[in-house]
């Protein structure tokens, strides 16, 4: 017997439906026949041909990609000879004040035996309409909780039912007012598999997975904890040999392709995933525990999603063999969904209906909105001006420059108003995106560099809306905290402004011209507060921003620094400064921000009554924020901007462009570049968000660095690039992938969002200069021995080998000292094979020699080696 599935879609695209793969995953597959037709009036019609009961799974794909939705679940019982489909959304859960339906059908014409009846925490009434073999069944649930759906066909209940329907809090419900809150945590560990192979360097590498089924896919690398090479998010769906070809520079590397041998015990079993903890109940404000364990369930990400009133804390306590540990804490009492996943398929009971009591937090919300018109276009040769706040800075160290389209920078004029305000003024002498880079000190501000197009606007969206001040990083007890928000480039829109904590906020808005907006509030009590910043009801990138509020610093205002030097430090030299209590009394620390995003503590010691000395040893080039705080409040000028290396690393002077930042598609590379030339060495991070994780690789072109990237899933992606830790102009980029493409298309778009990530340590470029090949080696992993590291004759030929085997690629350097401090005459390196190479050399002169043995810019262990004659 066949059974119907309406699906809404164009009549004009039912024909691309029928040339699609379809699946039917049942208990027993064979036989089903699915078949699509076109109902002619702007819908299709699937139907099957069960042969047994139980639950089926119609996955269901367009252009590659599954449809939103798929796969759709029904089950499928046979009653006195007849079988009987219930599927819909509403037999798994809904939200209250919704209509919540499902669909039953069963054998034309007896419908009339079809009973159904809803049983929840309140009365529900039914509408229920039949057509011919088919019947819509709806209910209005107007409380939220667990309800039982009862279906029977002749006086038996089918199989499945009762079905349980979770039903949530609808937005409008909540207490904000402020709509659904969603947390999430997204674990790969349990979806890595190590290739037992070391690389120096993931960058560069290019992979791509060769299925059972002898389809293509592109795939992730990463690194492992202990440094070897393993392939990311890796979840197989089918038993058999999975060749994993890995290239550098389009030639494979040693070992490759590298085979997995996957059985049912690696295939994905969400089934098999053991959970245990608080999964109906659970405490607000508190840590709740959750216990996974995954070692009998294969390979597969874990995700934990938590949506109710309010947000929850959600992060991994610990891991260990497969095993996680989670901790949440709801915000507010109330009623929230629990989501646990493990390779995209739920746990079994997920989701859970989770009733979360306990007392209140006590937080306060507070919303301001503005509606903010479009911004004037500008023409080349007409006066600009750029208005901002930046409190705590100095008129006489404050800098702004205008960077155009073909890199030519200007010194735009700068007037200093009250209050801190400053106007910004240039006459751009041409159309295109212009950059504006504002510095204080010789650093950027918070928010710079910004984006400013001359001509035609750009397209817009909450992506192009920035935010920057101290506002948003730090604030203090009854004070105005003060950011700025720029969305000139973000177009028209409605802006909203709301701070959450422990106490109400006053918040002012200070209008400013061209697309500016002045923002301050004043909090009564201390403690952590969420600044939520929306454009069009979405979120802009970063919010809400977490701002720990100080109480009144108080005796902290008297705390000095001396002898910091802020500039033209060099990585591994140690900086040391002192800090001078002047009266004040109270628990001295400090740390260093880095520009890779690490937290370093600085050494404090005790130099004389109120005088510290402090100092810490930078690891890497870029600008380094410096907390110093007594008693937990910050003192003045605390956080210190501080440039270690070259103060030419800027990231005003990189630019990215290319198709890829705009739009791309499933399955196959999608590029950009990013322009580097001119703007110094630094640490370039790019950030991929979107539905699914993408393969990300990267080589050095002659003007930067080019990006390909692979996402699985169509959908909006969030392209971020910083250099230095600081966005670029432009950055983020929005990136509408299509499932037009090759293969990998086919993948549902994830239920949470993923984040794929690289960093690339720059080499300083001049524009127009080609680049060099870099290698890349670890002189770690070299090998040396041989009798002639230990002592040497004179006049006698010794020898020994050095073996890079494991080490990479660079450049091998030796040399030799005689005690003269001449360099030895006679020092002879010959090559053996590819990867090992015998010295020999010969010395005249007794005393102490000193053998140098470097592999790229390194010494190998050991070295510099003393040999005595």
């Amino acid at each position: 017997m066949s059974k119907p599935w309406p699906w809404n879609q164009l009549p004009s695209s039912a024909i691309d439906y029928y040339k699609k793969t379809y699946k039917m995953p049942a208990p027993d597959a064979d036989g089903l026949g699915p078949e699509i037709k076109d109902n002619t009036d702007g819908s299709i019609c699937v139907q099957y041909h069960p042969n047994k009961s139980g639950r089926h799974e119609v996955q269901m794909c367009y252009e590659g990609c599954a449809v939103e939705g798929s796969p759709f679940s029904c089950m499928v019982d046979n009653i006195d000879g007849s079988y009987v489909t219930a599927f819909g959304a509403g037999l798994v859960g809904g939200m209250s004040g919704q209509m919540v339906s499902f669909t039953v059908t069963a054998k034309q014409g007896s419908l009339s035996k079809l009973d159904v009846k809803v049983d929840g925490p309140t009365k529900t009434d039914i509408t229920r309409k039949d057509h011919g073999d088919k019947c819509d069944i709806s209910f209005l649930p107007m409380t939220p909780g667990i309800y039982n759906i009862i279906v029977k066909y002749n006086g038996k209940e089918m199989k499945g039912s009762p079905f349980v329907s979770k039903v949530s809090v609808h937005d409008n419900g909540m207490p904000s007012g402020e709509g659904r809150k969603r947390s999430q945590l997204s674990l790969g560990n349990s979806s890595e598999y190590s290739l037992k192979v070391l690389e120096t360097n993931v960058v560069d590498l290019v992979a791509s997975v060769k299925l059972p089924s002898g389809a293509i896919e592109p795939c992730l690398l990463k690194k492992d904890s202990e440094g070897h090479l393993c392939v990311g998010s890796f979840a197989p769906k089918s038993t058999g040999d999975y060749a994993i070809h890995i290239s550098r520079d389009e030639k494979p590397i040693k070992g490759s392709p590298f085979h997995i041998k996957v059985g049912d015990k690696e295939l994905a079993h969400a089934s098999k995933v053991k959970v245990s903890g608080p999964t109906t109940k659970a405490k607000a404000n508190e840590p709740n525990i959750l216990e996974l364990d995954c070692s009998d369930a294969g390979y597969g990400g874990l995700s934990v999603v938590i949506e109710g009133p309010h947000r929850s804390e959600i992060e991994c306590k610990h891991y260990e063999n497969r095993k996680y540990k989670i901790s949440y804490s709801p915000h507010e009492p109330g009623i929230y969904i629990l989501n646990l996943r493990f390779a995209d398929d739920h746990l079994p009971g997920s989701p859970f209906l989770l009733q979360v009591e306990g007392e209140p937090s006590g937080r306060i919300r507070e919303t301001v909105t503005k509606t903010m018109e479009q911004a004037e276009p500008v023409k080349k040769n007409q006066n600009c001006e750029f208005y901002l706040q930046i409190p705590g800075t100095n008129p006489f160290d404050m800098e702004a420059s205008v960077t155009d389209p073909d890199g030519s920078t200007e010194l735009c004029e700068i007037m200093d108003e009250e209050d801190f305000h400053y106007r910004m003024m240039f006459t751009p002498q041409m159309e295109g995106t212009h950059t504006l880079s504002i510095k204080h000190k010789g650093l950027h501000i918070s928010g710079s560099p910004f984006v400013y197009s001359v001509g035609q606007l750009s397209s817009g969206g909450t992506h192009k809306v920035q935010v920057g001040g101290p506002g948003v990083e730090k604030g203090e007890v009854g004070f105005s905290n003060v950011f700025n928000i720029y969305t000139r480039e973000a177009g028209a829109g409605e802006l909203s402004v709301a701070v959450e904590g422990p106490s109400d906020a006053l918040i002012k808005l200070e209008e400013r011209p061209h697309g500016f907006l002045g923002v301050s509030y004043k909090v009564k009590v201390a403690g952590m507060y969420d600044i939520h910043i929306k454009f069009n009801d979405g979120h802009i990138p970063g919010s809400p921003f977490r701002v720990h509020i100080s109480p009144d610093s108080g005796v902290a205002r008297n705390v000095t620094v001396h002898s910091l030097k802020d500039r033209g430090l060099q990585v591994d030299k140690a900086s040391t400064f002192t800090v001078s209590y002047n009266g004040a009394k109270g628990t001295l620390n400090a740390c260093v921000r880095t520009p890779s995003g690490s937290h370093e503590d600085c050494f404090v010691q005790e130099m004389d009554d109120g005088l510290y000395g402090l100092r810490f040893i930078p690891k890497e080039n870029g600008v380094h924020y410096l907390d110093i705080k007594l008693n937990d409040h910050h003192i003045p000028d605390s956080p210190f901007a501080i440039m270690v290396g070259s103060m030419a690393a800027d990231p005003a002077m990189v630019l990215a462009h290319g198709d890829g930042l705009e739009r791309g598609s499933c399955g196959i590379k999608n590029k950009f570049v990013v322009r580097t030339a001119g703007a110094g060495s630094s640490f370039l991070a790019v950030f991929i968000e979107g539905p699914s994780k993408c393969a990300l690789s990267c080589r050095e072109v002659d003007e930067g660095y080019e990006f390909s990237y692979t996402p699985f899933a169509p959908g909006k992606y969030l392209i971020t690039v910083k250099y230095g830790n600081i966005n670029i102009a432009g950055s983020p980029y929005q990136s509408e992938v299509t499932a037009r493409g090759g293969s990998g298309s086919g993948r549902k778009p994830s239920p949470l969002n993923e984040t794929t990530s690289m960093v690339v340590e720059t080499v300083e470029k001049r524009p127009g200069a080609k680049s060099l090949r870099r290698f890349r080696g670890d002189a770690s992993k070299v090998n040396v021995r041989g009798p002639g590291l230990k002592k040497a004759r004179c006049n006698q030929t010794q020898t020994f080998t050095i073996d890079v085997k494991d080490a990479g690629h660079a450049m091998l350097c030796v040399g030799m000292v005689a005690p003269n401090g001449l360099p030895e005459p006679e020092l002879m390196v010959k090559k053996n094979n590819p990867t090992q190479y015998t010295v020999s050399y010969k010395v005249v002169e007794a005393g102490e020699h000193t053998l140098c043995i470097r592999f790229g810019d390194e010494e190998v262990p050991g070295s510099p080696f003393s040999i005595a004659t």
